[in-house]
């Protein structure tokens, strides 16, 4: 396990990873969809600027109903804080309002919590937990960090990325709080895939070598499934298995099977450039969509 006190020199790699205000990023805007498939290809519609203001909203992720998106957005004090936009009603809610930044809302397994990165008063970067409606913070792992990001294989297995020199894809047991190091070198977009026990993860192998590749939680095997779109690294997946992935203005689509990536859409005229992180619904009918502020 490791020591609280020498995970703290790395503190200062993380915010950078987190991408939040404070590491000076741009600001981004958060697009709500609807998505479908006709013939085998995604097709996303009725998209809107869930966000629409001068400032951060970033790191979206559907509640399990598909009824709401949480984000993290960046507050005019510097803060970061996690907010929840109604799709029906468009708008936004505070969920979480603490005297510490919040990053990455996941939703647990179960869906009655939330987990987050939190970012402490004395600098500790951790992984806790949040009720819905952001009450009754706990946190999870104690001894891990910098953690920048996280995904749920189950509700007691889940994937870390740990900031250092390379960072670290940590396989991280929620019951006893220990990791163990799986890969070096990974980016930030931690995903379960869907319908499997098995986590997926960009390894950048090289400057211009990225794969998204599978962890398989209960052999650790480690399975190459496609390269990423060349200098990209958010991604999403559907429920049938399709991974979602942008550059600039466009989105593309991979699944098992094919030989490279296929183009879905060109969102420049709906003012979408700029496309980093992509969220889908468990239902599989909604998208979320960060581009940069135009």
């Amino acid at each position: 396990m490791q020591h609280r006190t020498m995970l703290r020199i790395l503190f200062p790699l993380a915010l950078s990873a987190l991408a939040g205000p404070a590491a000076g990023q741009q600001g981004t805007d958060i697009f709500v969809g609807r998505l479908s498939l006709s013939g085998g290809q995604i097709v996303v519609s009725q998209l809107r600027n869930a966000t629409n203001r001068n400032g951060y909203d970033n790191q979206p992720s559907f509640d399990p109903t598909g009824a709401f998106v949480l984000y993290t957005s960046g507050r005019p004090d510097g803060q970061t804080e996690i907010f929840r936009y109604d799709i029906a009603a468009g708008g936004s809610e505070n969920v979480t309002n603490t005297p510490e930044s919040e990053y990455s809302p996941t939703p647990m397994p179960g869906g009655a919590t939330f987990s987050v990165i939190r970012v402490e008063a004395d600098s500790a970067q951790r992984l806790w937990s949040f009720d819905m409606d952001g009450r009754n913070p706990k946190l999870l792992l104690e001894d891990i960090m910098p953690v920048g990001y996280h995904a749920w294989g189950n509700e007691r297995m889940l994937a870390l990325f740990v900031l250092g020199a390379p960072s670290t894809l940590q396989l991280a047991d929620a019951n006893t709080g220990r990791a163990s190091v799986i890969e070096r070198s990974i980016g930030r977009s931690l995903h379960r895939i869907p319908g499997q026990l098995a986590i997926s993860f960009v390894h950048k192998v090289s400057d211009d070598e990225w794969w998204i590749k599978r962890l398989d939680l209960r052999t650790q095997q480690i399975t190459p499934l496609i390269h990423t779109v060349p200098g990209s690294e958010d991604y999403a997946w559907t429920p049938g298995g399709v991974v979602v992935m942008g550059s600039g203005s466009v989105l593309y689509q991979w699944r098992s099977g094919a030989i490279g990536w296929s183009v879905v859409a060109d969102l420049a005229d709906q003012g979408i450039e700029g496309i980093t992180r992509i969220a889908v619904s468990e239902a599989g009918d909604r998208i979320a969509i960060v581009g940069n502020r135009m």
